[in-house]
């Protein structure tokens, strides 16, 4: 084995497999709710953007254009409420999870630094830290966020935390006064902040703020960095368009090294980019399809006995029947229905499964009917 797979856990969902199967036997075929993959058409716009700018011989850059820099930073002001946010406050980047995975080697952390995320939490902000072989560790939102002092989180080694509101995978959202604390926190201890906050315009009985925010910031980006996506809110996951916005210090830095890593979006990308972040019709209509089929999803798994928790904004259910997680996988599964098991976002999560509403409303009426 080698040293860099030595370090990294398994990857969960190769554990999926069987029950994969399982699944797909039923007669009617896989329902698979496991993964939040987008499965709608990409909106006709972006991808005539994307065609037009397919004669693209030249190399990129890593920054992006200008144009693509103006359209993150009105983006960020209209939509994140963001305040005085310059092109030196931006950065594209080739899909969120290549960020997460190797922002703490391309920040230079190392053996004897920290970097903590929620107990339960996207699997790829611990092995982020793994790969640069530094520590990771495990806080609780809850009694952070409520206390503004650390509880449960020593500050001495620590160099990165991350913050994911709303939450993959339980949908939870953090409060304004809750993010303001937090921040104010690793400010104190000199500690820099990156919230992924990718599911952002996707709230459902909460309205999710940035930390980008002036309440939040309090009109600087000293020491944050939000993490954006297209992936969900335009169906872009198979275009990798994705930005980080905050600390231009930071920002300075990544961009310096990911030029020499050639670290580029391609140009048809950054032109499809700039279409998506300009139209927020397409978004309200993508997002009255994943209301309609949380609706269904959440009244049959209810109706059948799950027990729902925070999910009040994401991609995602957050359900349990009080029992061990893939019992659950398994039960499901038997059903022809796929879902993740919650120990795959940690040992917190071992009594839940997470249940994406992510597949077609064809696919969704017939979890429906099977629940029923």
């Amino acid at each position: 084995m080698s040293a860099v797979s030595s370090r990294l856990p398994v990857f969960p969902w190769d554990k999926l497999e069987p029950y994969k199967k399982t699944a797909a036997e039923h007669p009617d075929g896989i329902v698979d709710l496991s993964v939040g993959t987008p499965v709608d058409p990409v909106p006709e716009l972006i991808r005539r953007a994307l065609v037009d700018a397919a004669d693209s011989p030249g190399y990129p850059t890593v920054w992006g254009t200008a144009a693509l820099r103006d359209a993150i930073t009105g983006w960020c002001e209209r939509r994140l409420g963001a305040r005085g946010i310059a092109h030196e406050n931006v950065l594209p980047v080739v899909g969120s999870k290549e960020l997460v995975a190797w922002l703490p080697t391309q920040l230079g952390l190392g053996p004897g630094d920290k970097v903590a995320h929620p107990r339960l939490a996207y699997p790829t902000y611990e092995v982020g830290a793994r790969l640069a072989q530094a520590t990771p560790v495990v806080y609780d939102t809850e009694t952070f966020a409520a206390a503004g002092t650390g509880t449960g989180l020593d500050p001495a080694g620590l160099k990165l935390l991350w913050l994911n509101s709303p939450s993959n995978p339980t949908g939870k959202v953090l409060a304004k006064d809750e993010l303001t604390r937090i921040v104010a926190w690793a400010r104190e201890h000199g500690v820099l902040v990156f919230s992924d906050e990718c599911y952002l315009e996707l709230g459902w009985e909460a309205d999710p703020v940035s930390v980008l925010h002036p309440d939040v910031c309090g009109g600087t980006y000293e020491g944050i960095v939000a993490v954006h996506s297209l992936s969900k809110r335009s169906n872009l996951a198979g275009y990798r368009a994705a930005f980080v916005a905050g600390d231009a210090a930071v920002l300075g830095e990544l961009l310096r090294i990911r030029k020499h890593g050639g670290m580029m979006t391609p140009a048809p990308v950054q032109a499809a980019t700039v279409a998506a972040l300009g139209d927020d019709t397409h978004v309200r209509e993508q997002r009255e399809r994943y209301a309609a089929r949380r609706s269904a999803l959440r009244a049959a798994l209810v109706a059948h006995g799950f027990r729902i928790e925070h999910s009040e904004a994401s991609l995602y259910l957050w359900a349990t029947r009080d029992e061990p997680c893939w019992d659950t996988v398994g039960y499901l599964a038997g059903l022809g229905i796929l879902a993740a098991p919650g120990d795959f976002y940690g040992p917190a999560g071992e009594r839940f499964v997470r249940v994406a509403f992510t597949a077609t409303d064809e696919r969704v009426a017939a979890a429906v009917k099977r629940l029923g």
